[in-house]
């Protein structure tokens, strides 16, 4: 009789693969907790050469930095001395357009310097014959080879600083020797290169010649110091505009050193508009001129308006019957 076998549940194989599970367990626990402090220290590895690499960047930064500064001061230092070199070539340009306004005014130098000498050889009138007479006339119908053949006198004087300081005993000398050959005159006026009036109660008016009056002028004229912007148009116009009258001998003397003005040919042109000839071409007023020359005590390159006061002035003379006389020294 056979016996019946009753199977087994659990067998070797499922204890087996029970026993290869747990084992699994645990070996996934064991390495998991073995590489997990592996993963942070490489993490915190990998951090510190990032900030190292970041501080060398900066280093880097730093020092590209400081280059460029030092090159953005290295390009300071020339533009400044563009800059300068700018302010040079401005004053070139000034002396150049000053040399040009010479030339133009000036194409026929021969001829100025015979007209010149023309006037200053000419024949006194029979009106100074009778003011100076004809001995004193025969010795003293000369400044400085300006002729003395006016009744009425006006005196336009550069009133600027560079005159005051440097020139002003001389110019005083001048005028006083100005009218001694003018023993006599029927008026006489004083205006600065502006056409401000040294008396202003006599503006647009006379002074009367007396002795006294022209002690009194001198003596003003000592401490005159009036504005002025070096420049002796405005006195000129005033002086022609405010004293011509038909048949009246006036001269116009100006005496200063520099001229500051924009044009000499406009200032020429404007003084030819309002002096104008008569039908045997004499002008309504005679205008001489005397300059000092101040601008020897400057450096070359700071003469021009020096330079262009004696151009003015000679062109000034010569159209309208005068004479111009440039000093050797203005002391």
């Amino acid at each position: 009789m056979s016996r019946r076998t009753t199977p087994e549940v659990f067998g070797l194989s499922f204890l087996d693969v029970i026993s290869c599970g747990f084992g699994a367990i645990i070996l996934l626990l064991i390495i998991t907790k073995t590489v997990q402090p592996q993963i942070i220290e490489a993490s915190t590895v990998r951090l510190d050469g990032r900030v190292a690499a970041l501080r060398e960047q900066l280093m880097e930064i730093r020092g590209e930095t400081k280059v460029l500064n030092r090159d953005l001061n290295a390009k300071h230092e020339q533009l400044s001395q563009q800059q300068q070199r700018i302010a040079i070539l401005r004053g070139h340009l000034a002396s150049a357009r000053s040399q040009h306004d010479t030339l133009n005014l000036n194409t026929n130098a021969n001829d100025i310097i015979t007209g010149q000498l023309a006037i200053a050889r000419q024949a006194l009138s029979e009106e100074m014959k009778r003011l100076l007479g004809t001995q004193y006339m025969s010795k003293n119908n000369l400044i400085g080879g300006i002729p003395v053949d006016s009744e009425y006198i006006i005196f336009v004087i550069d009133t600027s600083g560079s005159m005051f300081s440097y020139s002003w005993e001389r110019m005083l000398q001048e005028l006083e020797a100005t009218l001694r050959i003018y023993p006599k005159v029927k008026g006489i006026q004083v205006l600065n290169d502006m056409g401000k009036y040294m008396f202003s109660r006599y503006r647009g008016k006379w002074i009367p010649d007396t002795p006294g009056r022209r002690q009194v002028i001198l003596q003003t004229l000592r401490t005159w110091n009036v504005f002025s912007n070096s420049s002796p148009v405005e006195g000129i116009t005033q002086a022609i505009r405010s004293f011509h009258e038909p048949g009246k001998k006036i001269s116009v003397y100006v005496f200063g050193d520099e001229f500051t003005g924009d044009s000499i040919a406009d200032v020429v042109n404007t003084v030819d508009r309002i002096n104008q000839a008569d039908a045997e071409g004499n002008r309504l007023v005679r205008i001489h001129a005397v300059g000092f020359p101040v601008q020897f005590i400057r450096a070359p390159h700071m003469q021009t308006t020096g330079i262009r006061f004696a151009t003015l002035m000679r062109e000034l003379t010569y159209r309208n019957g005068g004479t111009f006389v440039g000093l050797n020294d203005f002391r």
